[in-house]
């Protein structure tokens, strides 16, 4: 199965680590020509993209710019993947206003400003496939202490519906990618945080985490990667509009 993205073009999101670097590792395996992107340059140093850019997805006028340059260079893009994302921990009682601002425009927003830019390339080169990252907490599924994610991550599914119907004769394919809980830095931090608010021991959050698995175990961000390599490729040209968990049951 090797080299089912020779020759594409992919833009990614957040790709310093986590889901965003899994995917763009998988990605540069399967032949892809990769544009990794993250808000810290820094964490892209070791990765091996054809390109490795800092972008701030809050900024409008830089993703705007990078769309340009892309278009210049390449002719646009055949796989943009929206990872970039944030886990805001609480009920509605702990979502200050600049908390939900934030949530939407990092998980929700920020992909509207991709695809707005990017988009036009694509339409012109003929199509492609847009991955955006959702959750299986989302329109999918309720968890305690999730009230702002889980509305930005059911948001995304919305998006992702509305734009695959708007081009689907087109040539466009856009799909979601909706996972459970993924072993990654940032659920390195959210542990660590919520021992600090809990009083309990880091152990015992990351206990607590798994305990709610039905596998037993948390995901990898390789299995993650897996499916957006699917997702991206030709193997998956019939499929559209559509939310793909990869949860290990927890939607069951």
């Amino acid at each position: 199965m090797a080299e089912r993205l020779q020759n594409k073009v992919a833009l990614i999101t957040a790709a310093g680590q986590g889901i965003g670097r899994a995917i763009a590792e998988a990605f540069i395996e399967e032949g892809c020509i990769v544009i990794a992107t993250d808000v810290d340059a820094g964490k892209l140093q070791d990765l091996q993209p054809r390109k490795s850019i800092k972008l701030d997805v809050l900024s409008t006028a830089g993703v705007v710019e990078l769309a340009k340059a892309v278009e210049a260079e390449f002719g646009g893009l055949d796989v943009l993947v929206n990872v970039a994302g944030y886990v805001h921990q609480g009920t509605v009682l702990e979502c200050a206003d600049r908390d939900w601002n934030f949530s939407f425009d990092l998980n929700v927003k920020a992909m509207h400003r991709t695809i707005k830019a990017f988009l036009p390339a694509m339409l012109k080169k003929g199509g492609g496939s847009i991955v955006n990252m959702s959750s299986g907490v989302s329109s999918i599924k309720a968890l305690p202490n999730r009230y702002v994610y889980g509305a930005s991550k059911a948001a995304v599914i919305g998006l992702t519906k509305a734009v695959a119907i708007d081009f689907i004769t087109k040539g466009i394919r856009c799909n979601a990618i909706c996972p459970g809980t993924i072993e990654s830095p940032s659920l390195e931090d959210r542990v660590a945080t919520l021992s600090k608010q809990t009083g309990k021991s880091e152990k015992t959050v990351w206990d607590d985490f798994i305990a709610r698995q039905p596998m037993k175990r948390l995901g990898t961000a390789a299995e993650v990667a897996a499916l957006a390599v699917f997702l991206a490729s030709d193997e998956s040209r019939y499929i559209t509009g559509q939310p793909h968990l990869v949860d290990g049951g927890l939607a069951l």
